[in-house]
């Protein structure tokens, strides 16, 4: 039987500071193969400032970021790691087809072919629409659909459930616990509670 590879991402010490004021110091997580990490707070908490700096945004005014022990710039870790932002990020000129060919040209291919991910986030069908005329709710599953077609262990996502009725909502969180049991793991924000089940959930209230 083929053993997964495990994965881990772990913060220490870390500090943030915006416009002369501390968002966060001395922050410090571990996160591996199969878990979650929920970041929650206000707006202006620090939340999305932690995700850029697991992005490479920017960097952290303390502290580090490794990946599988690893500084993070000095691994393969932007090789493993997708962010989807609180914006959709797909192009509202190209079809809903061509969005998903251009992230897949930009990527290792995933477990699902783009049709398979079509299905998975309800879109069937939808291959030559073109983004500017779908709802919503449907530009958010398209963006997530990105997720589904490319080989990324780490997912990092900025408040995912946007636009999403709870039927959507449902819908990624199954895509959510699914990628966990596979071995990914995932960083996110959200002011939506998730319900994952079978998924160990951290959490960190940012305030």
């Amino acid at each position: 039987m083929e053993t997964k590879p495990t994965y881990s991402l772990k913060g220490t010490d870390l500090s943030c500071i915006r416009d002369d004021r501390v968002l966060f110091d001395g922050l410090a997580f571990e996160l591996v193969s199969g878990q979650v990490l929920l970041l929650e707070g206000q707006n202006g908490s620090g939340k999305t400032s932690l995700l850029r700096i697991l992005c490479g945004f920017r960097e952290p005014d303390a502290g580090q970021v490794f990946w599988c022990g690893e500084a993070i710039n000095d691994s393969q870790y932007y090789a493993d790691m997708a962010y989807i932002g609180h914006l959709d990020g797909v192009k509202k000129e190209l079809t809903v087809l061509e969005n998903l060919k251009v992230s897949l040209a930009l990527g290792l291919p995933g477990q699902y072919s783009i049709q398979q991910a079509l299905d998975k986030v309800q879109l069937a069908n939808y291959d030559d629409v073109l983004v500017q005329a779908l709802s919503a709710g449907q530009k958010r599953r398209l963006s997530l659909a990105r997720l589904l077609i490319t080989q990324n262990c780490l997912w990092i996502l900025d408040e995912p459930f946007t636009s999403l009725d709870k039927q959507g909502i449902a819908l990624i969180e199954s895509l959510m616990s699914e990628h966990c049991a596979a071995g990914g793991m995932i960083v996110l924000t959200s002011h939506h509670d998730i319900d994952l089940h079978d998924v160990d959930v951290q959490r960190i209230l940012l305030s």
